[in-house]
């Protein structure tokens, strides 16, 4: 077993007995539990997360307050919840990246793999795979061919460095050994305006209701989708791992976390809590609405998902000699 992949068995193992800490003072919660959201305010993760705000503090009895420390990808404001008091009134909502991915990278952030610790899973975000105006193609096997055929003429957007739709990219890279132009965008916003103008071929982008009135509407073509199975909004579409690239077919993993050292009992208590939420009607039909899938499970099942990502995406970067553009 290398260095690293000791690194990483031992921060799992880790997880749940930094966990056990003994709670200090009077019994939890005792003030308001504040949930720091890594993403600027307006996004999906941002929606989700004060949709489970509202229930979760009548179920807690104290105030939870959401707030945005948008930044490097999520990486800043999971170092806030690194630095806070480890006493379950200090929360993280994010995507796992910052986790699996990021510190992986060149310059990349400090690694909070032993920092944190994962709570809850909450929402699967499917990733969609969509041709624009300027792609002549109809399938992901034109795009393919299309690459083939013209090493590097294909450009293929996505809302920046290390997300989930880079990552798909990347993936499909080293799956078929084209060469495909990467187009990183500092957002999801920018990407859609100028994919609407045929800047480039193609976009990695979320499945969301706007992106899917551009679908209906011609304006994009669906080509693939990474999710565990095909969608009930887009029932054509194949998923990647049905088109052949199991690999390539990622979606965004987000969860609640906390700081390291946080008490056993209190993470046993908010996992209870955020899967008792995922299976109300109230946010089961926000899920819905907003085209991502519930993750739920115990904590244990959480960590162990977080390290085989690790895992994948260990290997994704050593293939690729360390660089991913």
């Amino acid at each position: 077993m290398n260095a690293t992949r000791r690194q990483i068995v031992r921060a799992a193992l880790a997880w749940p007995v930094m966990a056990a800490a003994a709670p200090a003072g009077a019994p939890w919660p005792n003030r308001p539990v504040h949930l720091i959201v890594v993403y600027p305010p307006g996004g999906v993760s941002d929606a989700m997360a004060r949709t489970l705000a509202e229930p979760l503090a009548q179920a807690l009895g104290v105030p939870v307050v959401v707030e945005n420390r948008g930044g490097a990808g999520g990486a800043l404001g999971m170092e806030v919840l690194a630095r806070a008091a480890p006493d379950g009134c200090t929360l993280a909502f994010s995507a796992v990246s910052p986790l699996t991915l990021q510190p992986l990278l060149a310059g990349g952030p400090r690694d909070l793999l032993g920092s944190v610790v994962p709570v809850a899973g909450v929402m699967n975000t499917p990733v969609l795979v969509a041709g624009t105006p300027a792609f002549s193609g109809h399938s992901f096997a034109d795009l393919i061919a299309q690459a083939r055929a013209h090493p590097g003429a294909v450009r293929w957007a996505t809302s920046g460095i290390a997300t989930s739709g880079h990552m798909v990219l990347a993936q499909t890279r080293l799956q078929s050994g084209v060469d495909i132009t990467h187009v990183p965008y500092q957002g999801g916003g920018p990407q859609i305006n100028d994919a609407l103008g045929g800047q480039f071929e193609i976009l990695s982008t979320n499945v969301a209701s706007a992106q899917l009135q551009l679908l209906a509407a011609g304006r994009l073509k669906a080509l693939a989708v990474g999710a565990p199975s095909r969608l009930d909004a887009l029932p054509e579409v194949p998923t990647l791992a049905e088109l052949g690239y199991p690999q390539a077919n990622i979606g965004s993993l987000f969860g609640v976390f906390a700081p390291a050292g946080t008490p056993a009992a209190v993470v046993a208590r908010l996992n209870a809590e955020i899967g008792r939420l995922l299976a109300s009607d109230a946010v089961a039909s926000r899920l819905r609405e907003s085209h991502n899938l519930p993750a739920g499970g115990t904590q244990q099942a959480f960590v162990q998902q977080i390290a085989a990502e690790r895992r994948r995406n260990q290997v994704l970067v050593k293939r690729s000699g360390g660089l991913l553009d």
